[in-house]
């Protein structure tokens, strides 16, 4: 099933398409003065940026903006770190963070959907975002790391202040991070020193939860220390919330604005899986990923200096018309589907499985739960800070039940 004609008041969201195509038609690689920075915007571009990390480095610490108290979220934040280190460290998380730990979460993710829409039984109006798409994921993260049930709204709060972007514009120019580093720091202090806490306890009263398992990875005689393991838990809060808040949200936009989609999906819900990937394909919530040049490069027959930030712009490289028919049609049933959502290569996305893990259960107990399902106003929709997520902050919606 395809469809090209979206419904209701204009969303944000549809401006993106033309925005992006703006940026492919100026070029594969083009630098942007007022931001003074490079930015790659076609998919085999892009592909070969994020695959090759001698040259092009997910370190970025030597030309960004610095605050103490995100040193301790960097040590353990593996995607900020390049081979070997990276290698390393990885597979000390892979140890504890194993598929079989994901996919065991299934019952565990549908109890806690069907208790969060429990709670709006008895309403036929709801904010999506409120009700599941945020809570959803970090209660699951928390669980997952033996987060006492009392304290699970903690991990909403520091969620909504870390990610609302609410400190940014929509430069992203180093004034802005400053800005943003600075605004947010109490509340990192705040979640490191609550999750050093509870690795300490947890050290002193071993137990079977992610947590307890990070505690005891080992490769070569090397084990995570405590403060690595507080940076890991704050990079599992990112990959584990924000790409699933956002994909539940922009999935249900999605659908609303292409009609006859959640009819397609009722009628053969095999094709939701790949429902998903095309909404991640469409509205990647992180629609850049940033890259230090470690030498001197040639990109697009452009010459680039050591120690320059690289935009890969993975909204554009999804609708690149040289690797996508069609390619700001929603389809369905579109495949193959290389979206570079997730990255591509050794920094490919962690929180991958558990986001589409997540979202397969959550859309599809909407779909059991609601015959009929629709965004009312788009005039009431609010939206993320494009500059940081693609993405809706809520999203009232009207339900009808059996």
């Amino acid at each position: 099933m395809t469809s090209t004609r979206p419904t209701g008041a204009e969303s944000p969201l549809d401006a993106l398409p033309d925005r992006w195509r703006s940026l492919r038609e100026a070029g594969p690689v083009t630098y942007d003065e007022a931001q003074g920075q490079w930015r790659v915007v076609d998919h085999r571009g892009v592909s070969a940026v994020l695959a090759d990390p001698g040259a092009y480095s997910s370190d970025l610490t030597p030309i960004t903006p610095t605050q103490q108290d995100f040193e301790t979220f960097r040590r353990g934040n593996f995607v900020g770190m390049d081979p070997p280190e990276h290698r390393t460290f990885r597979t000390l998380v892979s140890q504890a963070f194993t598929p079989r730990v994901v996919q065991g979460l299934e019952p565990r993710i549908e109890a806690v959907c069907a208790r969060l829409l429990d709670g709006v039984a008895d309403r036929d109006r709801f904010d999506l975002v409120d009700t599941l798409a945020h809570p959803l994921p970090i209660i699951v993260i928390a669980e997952l790391l033996g987060i006492p049930a009392d304290d699970h709204r903690l991990f909403q709060e520091w969620a909504a202040v870390l990610f609302g972007g609410d400190q940014l514009g929509d430069s992203l120019d180093t004034a802005d991070l400053e800005k943003a580093l600075e605004a947010i720091a109490p509340t990192v202090r705040e979640m490191n020193g609550y999750v050093l806490d509870h690795i300490r306890h947890r050290r002193a009263h071993p137990g079977d939860d992610l947590t307890g398992r990070l505690l005891t990875a080992e490769v070569d005689g090397t084990r995570l220390a405590d403060e690595e393991i507080v940076g890991f838990v704050a990079l599992l809060l990112v990959a584990g919330h924000i790409t699933t808040t956002a994909l539940l949200g922009n999935a249900v936009v999605t659908f609303d604005r292409n009609p006859g989609t959640l009819a397609t999906l009722r009628g053969n819900p095999g094709r939701l899986p790949g429902a998903v990937e095309e909404v991640l394909r469409l509205l990647p919530p992180f629609p850049e990923l940033g890259r230090r040049t470690t030498r001197p490069v040639v990109l697009g027959g452009h010459e680039i200096p050591a120690d320059t930030l690289l935009m890969a712009h993975l909204g554009a490289a999804n609708r690149d018309p040289s690797r996508f028919d069609d390619p700001d049609v929603f389809d369905v049933a579109r495949g193959p589907n290389p979206h570079l959502t997730f990255g591509h290569g050794i920094h490919f996305c962690f929180g991958a499985p558990l986001a589409r893990l997540e979202a397969r259960i959550a859309l599809h107990m909407l779909m059991e739960r609601f015959p009929a399902l629709a965004v009312p106003s788009y005039d009431d929709v609010t939206y993320q800070n494009p500059a940081v997520i693609v993405g809706v902050r809520h999203l009232p919606i009207v339900v009808t039940r059996p």
